[in-house]
């Protein structure tokens, strides 16, 4: 697997997710120490899909984020270009497709809403994926974006950058189907915008009102945005 420093080739960054998806997300809650379930719901609740609306849920995995999306009565589809997730996550009741977050198999306008949990950093190119999330939102409509992030206290940042990422790291690794994928995420949280360098990206590519929320010190943070109408200012 390329190092989290270089291209990431898309081709690769999918072999690395369905060799990990069995167990994946009782990794997940692993090396997170329970704290993904918290996370989740703070989505959910940012997120605030309601009956009616159409909400796309990118490198959705497993679909369980879908899932907790859903329970609202909003009609949540989990997209994700890596088959094995999808499989693993076949026993829940959402309806899953195979996508590239670079090309969307969507109408322009498809969507009220659109998010992503903790898959925005393995795109190959953060900006045209925002922008092509863009194209099939309707206007007006919401992003949301959970990601792993920068911390805020110096001493929090400090023990994140050089002994907590290790630890998740190992924690991946003996509770993961693929524990080699494991140091390829690390690398790849530890190389992360940070909450306002995400956030110009995001403005960048065409969303406006972008703001974002700390949790847990900020080691992960929410990104909110709207796609803007036609006859608004971005």
């Amino acid at each position: 697997m390329s190092r989290a420093s270089l291209d990431k080739d898309p081709h690769e960054v999918a072999a690395m997710f369905d060799g990990v998806s069995e167990g994946y997300d009782r990794a997940n809650s692993v090396m997170t120490f329970g704290f993904d379930r918290r996370w989740r719901t703070t989505t959910s609740r940012v997120l605030d899909a309601r009956r009616g609306e159409k909400v796309l849920d990118l490198a959705a995995g497993t679909g369980v984020s879908t899932a907790e999306y859903a329970r609202g009565g909003a009609w949540c589809l989990a997209a994700d270009f890596s088959l094995g997730m999808l499989r693993s996550g076949k026993h829940r009741r959402v309806p899953m497709v195979a996508a590239d977050a670079l090309h969307l198999p969507f109408a322009d306008d498809s969507f009220d809403a659109a998010t992503i949990s903790f898959g925005i950093r393995n795109f190959v190119d953060t900006k045209a994926a925002l922008e092509e999330i863009a194209r099939v939102v309707k206007p007006g409509g919401r992003l949301v974006i959970c990601e792993v992030s920068t911390p805020t206290f110096p001493p929090i940042r400090f023990l994140y950058k050089r002994l907590i990422l290790w630890v998740m790291t190992l924690l991946g690794r003996f509770a993961s189907s693929n524990p080699e994928a494991y140091s390829y995420l690390a690398e790849s949280m530890a190389a992360w915008h940070d909450q306002r360098s995400l956030a110009q990206i995001i403005a960048s590519a065409g969303w406006s009102k972008v703001e974002w929320l700390n949790l847990t010190f900020g080691v992960v943070a929410i990104h909110r945005a709207v796609k803007p109408s036609v006859n608004s200012e971005a």
